[in-house]
Order: structure tokens, then sequence, then C-alpha cells
């Protein structure tokens, strides 16, 4: 779980693949052995580095570990079962880490040197080809020297960077390099000369296998190649059905409570039916007042909302659309509704729900008001149609089509689309719902920039590096190459502010600098922020350990501690 990228969030599952909520993959819900939980996106990849899906990380931060997770209220926390790491000098920046003595993957294979270089080579960047989600602090890391079965390495930084105790492999982040190396068919010992060289060519094989070899389409065929080095390890998976977890025989520290957890495919829709008939035990939907009242009205269900690090917003495509033209993002931008989207469909959540005024600091964080004041957003409080007409006419562009992306099914988001339509096509834009069900896959619309604009939501954490690719020029706009900035803006002052935030260790000076790049942010269009997502769970009342998260871990940040009361 990086703390360099944030995650997609409230991806859709096409309705032909969601699970119906009575066709249980295991029966039911109700066995103590048992809790299922669920989701309306499938899981796709073990490697969620390259395939940047909420989903996948959450359902492998236990099952893969790492040296540090997102605990309680969304807090740094060391997961020290994994191994440790302690910050050995400040000139240069050191991190010394140790993986656990005792650390053995599911399949048996040591936890050791060549797992850190598979993540080093990965998200540092200094080696093409891999598909990363970003390479913000790995970038000023040297190649660790270890060597073949060993437990210890260092991080030496070229120089200071703010978020050093999340920069080292968290969560799903420490992937099994043995089964990619032999997929290529590499020795131990030539993987890691190669890493430590920094030869592509040589890891060609291993690159391709890392971007390819861990993704799952149509249920996974070897299971050797997803070892766990967690207390769960995968069991099954039904294609458009579910993934169960199962116990790890090889873990070394205190079992799960509960022998099974299965993540279950469930569309939004039905999700509340499902929870009500305990097909499923937990679900954690993208809230909408229905829903909530829905819920609110059963028996022996526990319905919790809360903040979270989820912002839903606006992108523009830099690359292949009109939008180029900083002309006509004003022009857009003075038609969005941004007001009139809060109070129909968020503040019967959350009826302390505000315009979003930045990107980087949501409403519930201390630096909110210091960070928003004067950015800029005040300019676009209130559609301007007028405004927004006399641009349109002025460029000359009067009837453009704007299509906005986004995935399916998502009432909410449709709910969006045509709140926008009815404000924008009265200046003159004729907006079109793009809405695709296949939005967030590789190769899809988000991937390939088919849209004009994107509409979905980043869910991170505190962290300030977790949003740096988001907005840092790519090194090249492809599908591999522009990590999170999926439009691909780009802005040298940005990129240099940016890069200033993330070396300044005083955070005390992180508002004032935030507040910098959000002013020029709103000065470019580069985005258009909406709203903070209020977070939504519900859970049968007999579960324990339930505790709500507001980072990108989600809920199942703790779910080897879940347990169901008989």
């Amino acid at each position: 779980m990086t703390a360099g990228a944030l995650l997609l969030s409230a991806c859709g599952q096409s309705g032909n693949e969601a699970s119906k909520p009575t066709e249980s993959a295991t029966g039911g819900a109700a066995s103590g052995q048992t809790i299922t939980y669920a989701g309306e996106q499938e899981f796709n990849s073990y490697n969620s580095i390259a395939v940047n899906n909420l989903v996948n990380s959450t359902a492998m931060q236990r099952v893969l570990l790492g040296f540090w997770y997102y605990g309680e209220k969304g807090v740094v926390t060391p997961d020290k079962d994994f191994g440790t790491y302690t910050k050995t000098s400040d000139s240069p920046l050191t991190v010394d880490y140790e993986f656990n003595a005792q650390g053995v993957w599911s399949d048996g294979n040591p936890i050791d040197c060549d797992d850190a270089l598979l993540y080093w080579a990965a998200k540092s960047g200094k080696i093409k080809g891999f598909q990363v989600d970003g390479t913000t602090g790995v970038e000023l890391v040297k190649a660790p020297a270890c060597k073949a079965g060993d437990k210890k390495f260092t991080f030496e930084y070229s120089e200071p960077f703010a978020d050093w105790e999340s920069n080292g492999p968290g969560a799903a982040d420490v992937l099994p390099a043995h089964v990619a190396y032999k997929a290529a068919g590499m020795s131990e010992a030539d993987f890691i000369a190669a890493v430590q060289a920094a030869d592509a060519a040589k890891l060609e094989a291993v690159i391709k296998f890392y971007n390819e070899g861990w993704v799952i389409e149509g249920g996974i065929k070897d299971m050797s190649l997803f070892p766990a080095s967690g207390p769960y390890k995968i069991s099954a998976m039904q294609p458009g059905q579910s993934l169960t977890l199962a116990a790890n025989d090889k873990w070394w520290g205190a079992k799960p409570a509960t022998p099974t957890i299965v993540m279950r495919v469930v569309s939004q829709e039905e999700q509340a039916q499902a929870l009500q008939n305990r097909e499923v035990n937990l679900i954690e939907p993208q809230p909408n007042p229905d829903l909530l009242a829905q819920l609110e009205g059963m028996q022996g269900i526990t319905v919790k909302t809360g903040d979270a690090y989820t912002y839903e917003h606006l992108d523009f495509n830099f690359d292949s659309s009109d939008f180029k033209d900083k002309t006509l993002r004003e022009a857009f931008a003075k038609c969005v509704p941004r007001q009139l989207i809060v109070d129909n469909l968020i503040k019967p959540l959350a009826p302390q729900a505000q315009v979003l005024q930045v990107r980087n600091t949501l409403p519930f964080e201390a630096d909110y008001a210091t960070v928003s004041q004067g950015s800029g957003s005040e300019t676009y409080a209130q559609p301007d149609i007028e405004g927004a007409k006399a641009l349109l006419e002025k460029a000359g562009k009067v009837g453009m089509e704007v299509k906005i992306g986004h995935n399916l099914p998502n009432p909410r988001r449709t709910q969006e689309v045509q709140l926008i339509a009815d404000s924008c096509n009265k200046a003159g834009f004729k907006i079109t719902d793009a809405g695709d069900e296949k939005f967030f896959e590789a190769g899809g619309p988000l991937a390939t920039n088919t849209y004009d604009v994107a509409l979905f939501a980043w869910t991170g954490s505190a962290e300030v590096s977790g949003w740096s690719s988001t907005y840092t020029t790519v090194k090249e706009c492809s599908e591999a190459g522009k990590e999170n900035n999926n439009g691909c803006y780009s802005n040298k002052e940005v990129d240099d502010l940016i890069k200033k935030l993330n070396a300044e260790v005083d955070k005390t000076k992180h508002p004032a600098m935030i507040a910098a790049i959000e002013k020029v942010l709103w000065q470019d269009l580069a985005t258009i922020p909406l709203f903070a997502h209020p977070n939504m769970l519900a859970w049968d009342e007999k579960l324990q350990n339930i505790v709500p998260n507001p980072a990108q871990s989600s809920v199942t940040w703790n779910m080897d501690k879940w347990a169901l009361a008989q």
C-alpha cells in the first residue's frame, strides 16, 4: 500500500458479472468459520502497484504484508510481525529494514533480499518498463546492496523526504520475487545482479511478468503464482462471483480469528438486500440517501458513517480532447453546479457536507481552512451560465460535445452527470453521459483517454506524497507511463512545488506549501474538485472487531481480527 499513490475508488462492476444476492459462493454467510464481505468491483490483480484499483489492495493487505499499514484512524502503523525499520541517519537520510527472521512465503520460500529488490526495481523508476502507480520517494533511493538470503536491507536517500516512514514497502507492496524471476527463467543471483545494475534488458522478462503475470482474467489458473506472506492466503476464486481467503498455515504470527473470508462481488443496488438476507455480513457501499434510509430501517444491522480520505472530482483530458484549451476548461468550470450536486446528493447523507474547495486537503483535516483560503475555488462557487456561454462563443465552440466518462453501474455518478448536463447545456455545451462498465479497466476509457472529462474519486491518506504523481508531469502519456496523472496535465511550476513539498521534513510548513500548489492548480483548471465522500459501513451486529478506517486501507485493514459471534 504505497504512500506514493492515490487509489481509484468506488469502481463499478458490470451488472452481468456481479453476483446476485441469492447466489452465495459459500452457501451463505452465517457460519462462524466464514465471514463474507461484499464489494461492487471484482478483484483483478494480485499486484496492486501495477493495477491501481482500491479493491486489489484492500483484498491483499492481509495476504501480502509489508513493513507498515494504515491502522486505526488512517495512521501509518509499523507492522512488527512482518519486520522492523529504523531511521539511522538524517544526512544522508538512511532507513534500515529487517524482515522477520521467521518470515516465509506460503510456498516455503524465505522473504528476504530479492523481494526488497523487486519492490525497489519497480518503484524507483530507475529501471524502465515497470508499470506502477508512482515513483515518488523511492526514486530518491539507491539500490539496496543486500545479498541473496539477507533479511536486512537499507534505503539511502539522495535528499530529504518527508514521508520516509511510509515510503518503504507497506501492506500489499511486497511481492514474491522468486515467482517473477523463475517465470522469466532467471536465477536468484542473476536477478539480484541485474536489479543492482539497473539492467532493464536483462530484466525484460521479469518486467513483463510483473506487469502482466499477476493480472487475473477469468479466474486463477495457477495458484502457485500467488503465494501469501500474511495471516491469509488466496484459496479460491470464482470469476465474477467471489474471492476466498483462507488461513495461511505458514503464517508465523497470531492466527486469524476467522479461518475464511469471502469477498463477494455484489452490485451497489443489491448489497443492502444481501446484507438483510445475511448472505453477506459486511458491506462498504458508496452511500446515497435512499440506501442509508434502507439500512437504518433494518433489524440487527449496525450502520456507521464518517469521514474518509476520498474525494470526487472532474478531470480534464489534456491529451486528446479540446480541453487542452484553457478557455474551454474555464467555460466548463463556470457551468458545473458544484453546490447543487452537494445539496442534492451529499447533504442528505452528511448534513455538514460542503463543496470541496481544494484537492489535497479535506474539510475534516485541521489545515483545510489555511489551504483553501483564497485558492481560486471561489471563482467557481456558483454557475455562471452567461459567462460560460460568452467564452464558448469567443472560442467558436458553441455546441461542443463533452463526453463525461465514469464507471457503471453507479447511480450517484449518473445523477451527477445529469445535473451537470442540465446546467452546462444551457451554456452551449452538449453533455454526453459516457459511463462505461470498463471505465477503470486496463485498456478502458480512463487508461486510453477516450473521454473529455473523467468523473471519479481518489482515495488516499494524510501523507502528502500520496498525491504527487497525480499532478506531476508524466514521463510518457500512455497507459504504462502516466502513473496517476490520467489526463496528462503538466506544469513545471507545480512539478517544482511538489518536489519541494516532499523534501520538507518540517510538516508545520506543509499547509502553506500545499496552498501554493492549489492556487496554481486552480489557475490552470487542472481538475475540478466536487466533494469529500462520506464513508458508510453496514454490518451484521453479530460481527466483532469491525473498525472503520478513513484511509485507503478501508475496513479490511484488520480483517484477521474479525469474528462472528454465535
